[in-house]
């Protein structure tokens, strides 16, 4: 038994629990996905003996680049990739290209603040191994280390793994397998175990075959010697045998499977090692992936929904449409009719809309109205609330989405939560006389509530408590009954990241788009301000300009990671923008999301669409292709309402 005395580094304690006490069949309280809660910091400590080991660590990669072809080009992806010990060891012997995706939120960000601390550049998400929301056909290895492979209560979700595994690798690629030898464990098992794991706690284990004899059960309670019971928890893994798993690799699809032998892991406390004292290893190519051919797509009718030129509009310039914003939409129609399979109607007349929408007939919806109903932008959401009432199918973000985003300073908390990083800001209640002032200078103050950079001039960015309080009161003036914030000012590069699809059907991100502040006048304050998208005449306008990001792969890996985590969290569909600016020290926090942001030519969007090598016809149809997907339309028609008219402009 090792040493009592000898001490791990302490960690924050769970509460104590209760003990279920003797159990006769630990299949019976078996979660079906234990999985959820197992790995945190209780895994790390009860089973860091082996999975903390550096020396299991090394030669477990070891093996890996003995049996797989890789080389320091190779883009490997770590599936189930735990706290990132694998990935990290690989970057450390000059792998360039390192992805680690894993379930559990608490081990990927310790491989985040690991990776951190030693100024590795592996990329690590959340994920779930079925259903990663990778790009496929986009990994030359794929590995499971370290016995990550058969959790499942299903063994149809172990195949889900190997499938989605099997469309992320290139044709050539090649999957990675360590996992524990069936056969081997069946026989060899300790049924009950205990151990103390550092100077204050112990486990207590016990194990049994399932029912069927294809899973080992494993009860688990963890003590602390003043607390008493931290946990009693219940898992299971599959027991596959060298045939079992061939099996499965085959109905999969893998080809020219190999088996390189038995691994064997050490133990600091040279105690219980479990499912991890004896695995298999093995190797298999990519499955053959059949040839895509495209089915010819018949005629999409969409209607689309625009803000109403007839009406005033107080975030444009002089309160109005103008002929810049006609040219938009007239740019907006021919892209749509190059597009050749849409059979297109707009609908622009807000004080008919509601009557229109309850008469209309249309396979879908193209929601471009960013104005709002009736041009009010704090009506944007009641634009989609009217087609969710009639029941019509629209492109974009639903309105809970577009009303948690257009909160500001609640997506600064759901971005807290995610560990994304965000600015200083202090929040700031309509009328609140009392409130603390900031004294981080200098500073930037914008409404709470808005979009379209209204309310955020050249003399947002205040450099004292003087001109704070003046703009302040300025705000306060105009937006009464809007909060106002303060953050910090960012000052460092500034890069938005645009995002096509949906979670359950892949995201992609276009490639990044990086502000270029070089052409403003260094007298002025480097903000994208309200003059910037709606003042022709200003240098905001003129002497700023847009171009491709230059950010290390690994610094736009993460904004991409951020961007996709805040895209599913906050529920944003079919398309959104996300931008970020770094700080004086380089750290790059995020600004504000986008559901359904701007649509036009001259937009961000389309100029990362641009930068793909994407027309804008091009991005609205991928887009409306995103929708078609998500509503499961695949170009058929809804079918016509009896007395439909069909409403023009």
């Amino acid at each position: 038994m090792s040493n009592p005395n000898s001490r791990l580094p302490r960690a924050p304690l769970p509460l104590p629990q209760r003990t279920l006490g003797p159990v006769a069949d630990l299949e019976a309280h078996l979660p079906e996905e234990w999985w959820r809660r197992l790995f945190n910091a209780l895994y790390i400590k009860t089973d860091g003996d082996v999975v903390e080991n550096t020396e299991n660590t090394r030669r477990e990669v070891d093996f890996l680049l003995k049996a797989a072809d890789v080389t320091p080009d190779s883009r490997i992806l770590d599936l189930c990739c735990g706290q990132g010990r694998h990935s990290l060891e690989l970057v450390r012997r000059g792998f360039r290209h390192v992805t680690g995706l894993d379930r559990s939120r608490y081990l990927v960000r310790l491989a985040r603040k690991r990776a951190a601390a030693e100024g590795l550049s592996a990329t690590f998400r959340e994920g779930d191994a079925r259903n990663p929301r990778l790009t496929a056909d986009s990994f030359d290895c794929i590995t499971i280390l370290g016995n990550s492979f058969g959790y499942f209560s299903s063994q149809d979700d172990d195949a889900k793994v190997l499938r989605s595994a099997g469309k992320l690798l290139k044709p050539s690629g090649t999957l990675y397998l360590d996992l524990s030898d069936g056969d081997w464990i069946k026989i060899h098992y300790e049924p009950r175990s205990w151990e103390w794991i550092d100077g204050h706690h112990f486990v207590c284990r016990e194990r049994s075959l399932s029912s069927d004899g294809n899973r080992l059960i494993s009860r688990e309670v963890i003590v602390h010697d003043e607390l008493g019971v931290l946990a009693d928890q219940f898992y299971a893994e599959r027991l596959y045998t060298r045939e079992t798993l061939t099996e499965l690799l085959e109905a999969c699809g893998y080809r020219d499977i190999r088996y390189h032998g038995q691994m064997e892991s050490l133990s600091d406390r040279d105690q219980d090692l479990g499912m991890m004292a004896r695995r298999m290893v093995l190797t298999a190519l990519a499955p053959v992936k059949a040839k895509k051919t495209r089915k010819p797509r018949t005629t999409l009718n969409v209607t689309v929904l625009l803000g109403d030129p007839r009406l005033p509009d107080t975030v444009k310039r002089d309160g109005r449409f103008n002929e810049e914003d006609m040219e938009t939409i007239r740019l907006l129609k021919e892209a749509l009719t190059d597009i050749g399979r849409l059979d297109v109607t707009y609908l622009d007349n807000h004080a008919t809309l509601e009557r229109d929408l309850s008469d209309l007939s249309t396979d879908l919806v193209l929601n471009l109205c960013d104005e709002g109903f009736n041009n009010d932008p704090f009506k944007e959401l009641h634009v989609p609330a009217l087609l969710e009432m009639v029941g019509l199918p629209y492109t974009g973000a639903p309105p809970r989405c577009l009303a948690n985003c257009y909160d500001k300073g609640l997506v600064r908390a759901v971005a807290a939560q995610l560990d994304v990083p965000v600015p200083l800001e202090t929040y700031i209640r309509p009328g609140d006389q009392g409130a603390t002032m900031p004294s981080v200078f200098p500073a930037l103050l914008k409404p709470n509530f808005g979009d379209s950079s209204e309310g955020i001039t050249r003399d947002a960015v205040v450099s004292n408590q003087q001109e704070l309080l003046a703009y302040l009161d300025g705000l306060r003036a105009l937006f009464p009954d809007n909060p106002v914030l303060v953050q910090e000012f960012l000052s460092g590069g500034e890069y938005s990241v645009g995002l096509i699809g949906n979670p359950d059907r892949g995201l992609r991100a276009l490639p990044l788009l990086e502000v270029d502040y070089s052409g403003l006048d260094p007298a002025l304050p480097q903000i994208l301000c309200y003059e910037s998208k709606w003042h022709p005449e200003s240098p905001y306008w003129t002497r700023i300009r847009y171009r491709e990001a230059t950010l290390a792969d690994q610094d736009q890996a993460m904004l991409i990671d951020h961007s996709m985590r805040l895209f599913e969290r906050l529920g944003c569909r079919d398309y959104a923008r996300f931008d970020f600016r770094a700080d004086a020290a380089g750290t790059i926090k995020l600004l504000e999301v986008n559901p359904n942001p701007g649509w036009c030519w001259d937009g961000k969007q389309n100029l990362m669409a641009g930068f793909a090598g994407m027309s804008y016809a091009e991005l609205l149809e991928a887009i409306i292709g995103a929708a078609e997907e998500r509503l499961g339309l695949n170009g058929r028609r809804r079918p016509e309402k009896v007395g439909a008219a069909r409403a023009k402009n």
